[in-house]
């Protein structure tokens, strides 16, 4: 079993050590190196990631508000050189706390414990990974190195627009504005409220209020209907012609 690592700190010699340390393990695969938790968010949207070496102290975030923020999160263990926050990471349910500097031993101890919960996982079933422990009915997006609270109930139609998404709300004139893809953002939503109807846009199927030509209607935005899900869409509205 290999661990697909991420490592997250904003000092480039904090990161060097741990991926020297993930290089002498034979089970571990360093997939991506972030220096803020902004940088950890896109990455974690767009990648599988089994392991995450996660410092605390970082500008704009703390590594611990970062794990709070997040719906879903890899295994984690914390790096940091700092004992105060002990208590608050194990609350989190991370595999391990390693203060700096940190040597090779105590690395791959914590190493190994991630493996074997790893590995218990796979024998039971569930997943390695911690669910957050925030309500479901909504998720955090990264908007200009801040982290927004985005209630899925408030959505109504999310459009991509390359290396960004604007996402839509019943409640505001303003679109959230955050660098991510329509994919990252269509598994933080409900499938069964929500469908991709289109490559550039994800629909609430609640919120439509007509249908006209390949182009639906939510408030005072249209927004086209590829052919390929024309009926798929159909069946979710319960539409029978």
């Amino acid at each position: 079993m290999k661990l697909k690592c991420l490592v997250v700190d904003d000092e480039p010699l904090g990161r060097k050590l741990i991926e020297e340390n993930i290089d002498q393990i034979p089970f571990l695969e360093m997939v991506g190196k972030c220096k803020n938790a902004f940088e950890a968010m896109d990455f974690l949207q767009n990648h599988e990631v089994d392991l995450m070496f996660l410092d605390i102290q970082m500008p704009g975030m703390l590594g611990t508000q970062f794990l709070n923020g997040l719906k879903y999160r890899p295994m984690v263990i914390l790096v940091t050189a700092y004992s105060q926050y002990a208590l608050e990471g194990y609350e989190l349910d991370v595999i391990d706390y390693i203060m700096k500097p940190v040597s090779v031993e105590r690395f791959a101890k914590a190493a190994h414990k991630a493996l074997e919960r790893a590995q218990n996982s796979s024998v039971s079933g569930t997943p390695a990974a911690a669910p957050a422990t925030k309500d479901e009915s909504s998720f955090f997006v990264n908007v200009e190195y801040s982290l927004v609270k985005v209630p899925v109930n408030e959505v109504t139609h999310v459009e991509g627009m390359k290396d960004y998404v604007k996402i839509y709300l019943s409640t505001s004139d303003k679109p959230i504005i955050t660098k991510s893809t329509l994919k990252g953002i269509f598994e933080k939503l409900p499938a069964n409220e929500f469908m991709r109807v289109h490559k550039s846009y994800i629909a609430n199927v609640d919120q439509i209020k007509s249908i006209r030509n390949h182009v639906l209607t939510i408030g005072k935005h249209q927004i086209p209907v590829s052919e390929s899900n024309m009926a798929e869409l159909m069946k979710r509205i319960n539409y029978e012609s």
